[in-house]
């Protein structure tokens, strides 16, 4: 069977994700930067979140995207004013406290500059950096043990040049690859969900992304692959999803934190993901 080896020890490009994001890809980008397209018209990311794979790539042109709106604003944020960004950053860092957390938790901003620094406030302060809504869409995650709001390795700057090259939206994932053409490059790491659940955070994701949705997220791969456009998506490493993907003539490989990319079995560990390949 096929084996994709790693790049060992290899960095991303300087600039580091601004967001802490459950799932996120800084450990694939780390692993398996030989495995993205060194061509491409543009890159295409409906399921933003961290951006781990955006800033590694460094694109020239790209369409991002994500359902969070929380998640946009801070891109758009950043993109149009980072020094606004940054000067609310050190306000809050000079006020942090339960009371002031609790109270820029409860509030709704409605500038981008108040979304952004609002959001990245409560991430790199919130529990864990958990990302997590009530009922009423609210975000409701209590104070963690980290204090700093702004960090040594902060690129506001760099990062916000870099967004002037992308358009940014709050959208479906589904509208996004359905404008991918001839010679663009599309990441999908959308949540893990599988044909039936077994376990608490499976269920979680399925109120956010349902199996119909990873139907829906498959098929407008493969119209998206007929176009031209190259794919690259990861996934839960189920049968059902490997099936979904195998009925659609994708390539397969799995891939975990301790082992390397590999279409065999035998190398798989634990905590495997799917590596969905056009």
């Amino acid at each position: 069977m096929a084996l994709i080896s790693a790049t060992a020890d290899q960095k991303a490009n300087t600039l580091q994700p601004f967001l802490k994001w459950a799932g996120g890809k800084r450990w694939f980008v780390q692993k398996h930067a030989d495995i993205f397209p060194k061509n491409f018209r543009r890159y295409v990311e409906p399921f933003l979140g961290g951006g781990s794979v955006f800033f590694h790539l460094q694109p020239r042109k790209s369409l991002l995207g994500d359902v969070n709106p929380d998640v946009i604003s801070v891109y758009r944020g950043v993109k149009e004013d980072w020094k606004a960004v940054v000067d609310k950053l050190r306000q809050h860092q000079k006020l942090h406290s339960d009371e002031h957390y609790y109270m820029v938790r409860a509030q709704q901003p409605t500038d981008a500059v108040s979304q952004a620094s609002r959001m990245l406030y409560l991430n790199r302060t919130c529990f864990n950096g958990i990302y997590r809504v009530n009922l009423q869409g609210e975000f409701n995650v209590p104070r963690g043990t980290k204090n700093w709001v702004l960090r040594d390795d902060d690129q506001f700057e760099e990062i916000s040049k870099l967004l002037t090259r992308a358009e940014i939206r709050l959208t479906d994932f589904e509208s996004l690859i359905d404008e991918a053409g001839k010679e663009d490059f599309i990441f999908c790491d959308p949540p893990y969900t599988v044909r039936h659940n077994f376990n608490g955070f499976v269920k979680y994701n399925e109120k956010l992304f349902s199996w119909s949705d990873q139907e829906r997220l498959a098929a407008a791969l493969l119209r998206a692959k007929a176009r031209g456009a190259t794919v690259l998506a990861t996934n839960a490493n189920h049968h059902s999803v490997r099936d979904l993907y195998e009925s659609h003539g994708f390539r397969l490989l799995t891939t975990s934190r301790y082992s390397s990319i590999s279409a065999s079995a035998e190398y798989r560990k634990q905590f495997d993901e799917l590596i969905i390949l056009s």
